[in-house]
């Protein structure tokens, strides 16, 4: 009988003790559950583009249609030909039906010019050899001497510069955006005397590219913006 009652004052005993501590934890939750810090973490990197698209536009202007038709097809061939021999692959130029302009069917334009038609042709340049493009762009002086204006690419045809592998970065670049919050983060507890503890809440980042500069659009920064919340501890 006696031995029960000591087994029963033990139990009660170790309750007490659980029911304290259940409370003190409760309190300290209740009293912590709105320290939060939230910081942003931020990452970039400068990467070559891996993908260009050129478009390679040509003019012809006269009055003879079909005699306009065949000296495109002629700079066309010429054009490829000088892709093919530079190390451009067949399968990386497409040829875009060619553009015609009639002066005279243009109902608000007075043409006075002594040309009747304008045909604008385009091959467009596709790859992932970005660096043997760019040699290629800046010798297509070259056509020159035969007899081949290339026409600057306008707002409507640009040179465009692409970095598409971006994904395969994309958890490391996270990694150093929350390692970058977790030091702000860090700092803003010290600053606080408070000590920094668990995760509450993270987005997954923005991320973004952009060229480096307008010079250089080859050049790009990639860059990821990622929100962490945290809560804080005494």
């Amino acid at each position: 009988m006696k031995n029960n009652r000591i087994y029963e004052a033990a139990i009660m005993a170790i309750a007490i003790v659980v029911l304290g501590l259940c409370i003190k934890w409760g309190i300290d939750d209740f009293a912590n559950k709105d320290r939060k810090v939230t910081v942003k973490g931020l990452a970039e990197k400068e990467v070559e583009a891996d993908k260009v698209t050129w478009p390679i536009l040509s003019k012809e202007m006269g009055n003879n249609l079909p005699e306009l038709y065949n000296l495109i097809a002629v700079k066309q061939a010429k054009i490829k030909k000088f892709l093919v021999d530079a190390g451009i692959k067949e399968t990386e130029i497409s040829v875009n039906a060619s553009k015609v302009i009639d002066m005279n069917a243009d109902q608000y334009s007075n043409n006075t010019r002594p040309y009747r038609y304008i045909i604008t042709s385009i091959i467009t340049v596709t790859s992932g050899n970005v660096k043997l493009v760019r040699s290629i762009i800046a010798r297509q002086g070259e056509l020159l001497k035969q007899g081949i204006a290339i026409v600057g690419g306008d707002y409507e045809n640009p040179t465009v510069y692409e970095y598409v592998s971006f994904t395969s970065m994309k958890p490391k670049m996270m990694e150093e955006a929350i390692s970058n919050a977790e030091k702000t983060a860090q700092q803003f507890a010290e600053n606080s005397h408070s000590k920094l503890n668990k995760i509450v809440s993270a987005d997954q980042g923005q991320f973004s590219i952009e060229d480096r500069d307008q010079n250089t659009p080859w050049i790009k920064k990639v860059r990821v913006v990622t929100t962490v919340t945290y809560s804080l501890k005494d």
